[in-house]
């Protein structure tokens, strides 16, 4: 297992402010209202949930939330804001959560990621190219192979086009060989976190796509 690099989860969040958010202030407010690959939600209710949750780490609220429940009454306080205000406060999140979750021994970097991939729902919604990466891509790739170790997914050999040597994703099973993948990046994302396969290429041998997934 690979030591822990505590300001990768901030070096992703710095990267979306960097790039996202500037995209997101160009945008016409009725873009905020397409659907995205979370059920229920459009692109501005993601938004106030990322926003919500970094705030949260920001300022050591972070009890009882980051739940099902938690998440859906952070997303209704801010139905009414201004669309201006969402965004401040996602902003404001994504540049000043990392330190906080440098600090806390690994157990927020999987807040870190999961900011990373809702960055990617929303540039999917919106038609963006590249939706699931960018210049964090191989930072979230090693931060989703500690995730799916934590999340007791199934060994996974992983190769990926025009990079040397395998990539390893889960932990051993008894008695079971490693399962092998074949896929680019941004697919390798969207089966580990339960995203819309449709479009895509793999080649998964070994497991089920069930098994991969670490976020529900």
């Amino acid at each position: 297992m690979s030591e822990r690099d505590p300001r990768l989860p901030g070096r992703l969040l710095l990267s979306e402010r960097d790039t996202l958010l500037p995209l997101l202030r160009r945008l016409p407010e009725p873009a905020f209202a397409l659907r995205t690959a979370c059920p229920g939600w459009c692109v501005r209710e993601v938004l106030a949930h990322c926003g919500a949750a970094l705030v949260r780490i920001v300022e050591g609220r972070t009890e009882g939330a980051f739940g099902p429940e938690a998440n859906a009454g952070d997303v209704a306080e801010r139905a009414r804001w201004p669309l201006g205000r969402v965004l401040d406060e996602l902003e404001r999140g994504l540049g000043e959560a990392g330190e906080v979750i440098a600090a806390a021994d690994g157990r927020l970097d999987v807040i870190g990621l999961g900011e990373w991939v809702h960055a990617g729902d929303v540039r999917d919604a919106l038609g963006e190219p590249g939706a699931y990466q960018g210049p964090g891509t191989g930072e979230a790739l090693s931060l989703l192979q500690t995730v799916s170790r934590e999340r007791g997914t199934p060994r996974v050999h992983v190769r990926l086009p025009d990079a040397p040597g395998e990539l390893r994703f889960g932990n051993p099973v008894p008695g079971r060989p490693p399962a092998r993948l074949e896929s680019d990046a941004p697919t390798l994302v969207r089966l580990y976190t339960g995203r819309p396969l449709v479009g895509t290429r793999y080649r998964l041998h070994g497991a089920e796509e069930r098994e991969l997934v670490v976020y529900g």
